[in-house]
């Protein structure tokens, strides 16, 4: 390890040790209360439990049977949040700090191009980047996967699952980054750009978990059953919340024009009003993939443009 790649790691170490050690911590939370998890499930209690939605109870006294999946819940959304803390903890000061110091021109002095300071930074930071955030999304899958999709436990769609696992994590990850570089770049303070980053990445964060409650990337799957026959179980779908009734020329009308659950008044009702069956919305649990791959190409997309626009910046503003 010669030269700037050298100084790179030099200035940096620290911060890769603080990440090391805080995912030791990480895993060994995740080991102790899986294994809690898992004897939970071992012991028999929740095996009456059916999949889906449904609360299950315990059995006797009627009182909701739930595991402990609070902590694997802040996992989650310290995964969501990882962005943010990426980018202005590292991002921001990874050329700025060198810029408002004015240290960056001695490095440049010595033989060392714009381009190999800058690709020396960035390389250590985004390989940092990465593996902190493709372990803590592998501890999360790890730990949830006894849980996942009962209701005992996490279903996919909750927003801690949604957007706090999976290759989501590393693409948001290195957005943050790469948004706290470029506006460490432009920013004459380092704290400015950090602010800046923070309410860069937290907005950005925010419009896609807004855009996955209002189903704008993934629309919701139609399911009908003819008549007035029950709907299929929702099981681990993600229901938008629309429920109906549909005639024969396929119109879709709200549940409410026949309001009544089952048995001879439904039947009646709709008879009356020509309706010749029952739907609902909702997302099945592969629309989890779906989601994950619409986030890294939006998040990886802006990333990739923000490090390129960095890179021509760089080229004219140091």
């Amino acid at each position: 390890m010669k030269g700037s790649l050298w100084l790179a790691w030099r200035q940096q170490r620290l911060l890769v040790g603080i990440t090391a050690v805080l995912l030791a911590v990480a895993a060994a939370i995740a080991a102790y209360y899986r294994s809690g998890m898992v004897d939970a499930l071992r012991s028999g209690l929740f095996d009456h439990c059916a999949p889906g939605p449904l609360q299950c109870t315990r059995t006797g006294s009627g009182l909701p049977l739930l595991l402990d999946i609070e902590p694997l819940k802040y996992l989650g959304a310290l995964n969501i949040a990882l962005p943010v803390i990426i980018g202005v903890f590292w991002g921001a000061p990874l050329l700025g700090r060198d810029r408002e110091l004015g240290t960056h021109r001695v490095v440049l002095t010595q033989e060392v191009s714009r381009d190999q300071w800058f690709a020396t930074r960035f390389a250590v930071a985004a390989a940092a980047t990465v593996v902190v955030s493709g372990v803590l999304a592998a501890v999360f899958a790890w730990w949830w996967r006894p849980a996942a999709d009962r209701s005992y436990g996490l279903f996919w769609y909750e927003n801690t699952a949604l957007s706090g696992s999976g290759p989501r994590v590393v693409a948001a990850a290195l957005f943050g980054l790469a948004t706290g570089t470029l506006l460490g770049l432009l920013a004459r303070r380092v704290w400015h750009a950090m602010s800046l980053t923070l309410l860069v990445t937290g907005a950005v964060t925010l419009l896609l978990d807004l855009a996955h409650v209002s189903r704008l990337l993934v629309p919701p799957n139609v399911y009908t059953s003819a008549g007035s026959v029950p709907r299929s179980l929702m099981g681990d779908k993600w229901s938008a919340g629309d429920y109906g009734l549909i005639t024969a020329s396929g119109r879709q009308d709200d549940v409410l024009n026949c309001p009544f659950p089952s048995g001879d008044l439904l039947k009646e009702c709709m008879a009356q009003k020509g309706y010749v069956g029952r739907f609902y919305k909702a997302n099945p649990a592969g629309d989890y993939w779906i989601y994950q791959w619409i986030d890294v190409a939006v998040l990886g997309g802006l990333a990739a443009l923000l490090t390129v626009v960095t890179v021509l910046l760089l080229r004219r503003r140091v």
